[in-house]
Parts: C-alpha cells; sequence; structure tokens
C-alpha cells in the first residue's frame, strides 16, 4: 500500500473507543410524594443469576436499533410497567465508564405516577428515598485498588524490566449509603453521587 490508499481509508473518520465497552442505560425515576421529591430503587429479583438482591434503578443492555435514551425509557417501561405517558425523560445525567468493560448512561426521569407494580421476574421490591435525605447525608466512601492481573503464561521476558515493569494501575471510589435496611452501593451508589454532586453545584452549595 502507498500513502494515498492508507489516506483514503481514514479520511474523515470518525474515531470510536477501542475496547469493545457494554452498553447500557439506566434511569433516577424522581416520584413527587407530599410535595417532596423521591428516588425510585429496585431490589433484583432473587431468582435472577447476576446481582440477586442488589439494589440498583431500572435500566440494562442497550439493543443493537436503540440509543442509549431509547433503551432507559423501555427498561423503566418493562420493569415498573409503566407507559409512554406515565413519565417524562427530561434530561441525561453523567455517563459512568467502568474499569470492568461497561459505558452506562444514566437518565434522569421525572414520574406522573406512582408504579402500580413491577415485573417480579426482574425486581423483588421497590422503595422509595427522599432527595433530601440522600443532599444532607454523604455516602460512606471506601477506596479500591484496580490493576492488572496476570495470567501464568503471561510473557514478562518481552517487556523492558520484566516483572519489576511498572504497570499502571488506578483507584475507584467505593459508596456506601444507609437507608433504613438498606444499602445502596456499587454503581448506582456512583450515579446517585453525582446526581446529588450537579444538584448541589447548580445550586451554589
Amino acid at each position: 500500500m502507498n500513502n494515498r490508499e492508507v489516506s483514503s481509508i481514514f479520511k474523515d473518520r470518525k474515531g470510536k473507543s477501542i475496547r469493545e465497552y457494554k452498553k447500557s442505560a439506566v434511569v433516577i425515576p424522581l416520584i413527587e410524594i407530599e410535595g417532596k421529591t423521591n428516588l425510585i430503587f429496585e431490589v433484583r429479583s432473587l431468582k435472577l443469576r447476576r446481582q440477586p438482591g442488589d439494589i440498583c434503578f431500572p435500566g440494562g443492555k442497550v439493543e443493537k436499533e436503540e440509543n442509549y435514551k431509547e433503551a432507559a425509557a423501555r427498561e423503566l417501561e418493562e420493569e415498573l410497567l409503566l407507559k409512554e405517558e406515565d413519565f417524562n425523560i427530561v434530561g441525561e445525567m453523567d455517563y459512568f465508564i467502568s474499569p470492568y468493560g461497561s459505558e452506562i448512561h444514566c437518565f434522569v426521569a421525572e414520574l406522573n405516577k406512582k408504579p402500580d407494580s413491577y415485573n417480579s421476574d426482574e425486581v423483588d421490591h421497590i422503595f422509595y428515598v427522599p432527595l433530601q435525605y440522600l443532599m444532607e447525608n454523604e455516602p460512606q466512601c471506601y477506596t479500591v485498588k484496580v490493576g492488572p492481573q496476570f495470567q501464568e503464561d503471561f510473557p514478562f521476558h518481552l517487556i523492558r524490566g520484566g516483572k519489576e515493569y511498572k504497570f499502571a494501575s488506578t483507584t475507584l471510589n467505593q459508596y456506601f449509603y444507609r437507608y433504613k435496611q438498606y444499602t445502596i452501593w456499587g454503581v448506582t451508589a456512583q450515579l446517585v453521587k453525582r446526581f446529588t454532586d450537579i444538584i448541589k453545584e447548580e445550586k451554589g452549595e
């Protein structure tokens, strides 16, 4: 190949992530109860293979024909058995890329009614947390170190310095919110923390 042929391949090409991430969309559902904003959380069904009993927001995998917002709306409808007219997605929050290969886009939705039920195949039950509680109670924060783990046949001999090479690592803050009998942690807590931080930033707190 010559330069012209190579250049023609890259001409006006738009970049994308080299690593393939699992694409997911979640929704922070808001409901007003007695004039006060509450967040709706789900407890995942104990019958699920992955993360049974964990606390989460409605959400899941983005299908091929969907964008993130469409996936978020679909998951909200499927998990809380809502209709399109029962809620309004008001905007997108910041997204989260985990060190474990997931890209999670988060949306904020205002519900016009309390969910009457939920999809029991995916949800054990739901509960409500006042926004004021989350604003006034900072989560516990613990630092987790994230770094490479090598297989036995990793070719250290091909790297200058071998096993002593200073491989990159990073840290991840793990947040824990306690509310009544519930512990909210993991990605859900990450999203709650960012959600409340955005509100505080906008209010100048």
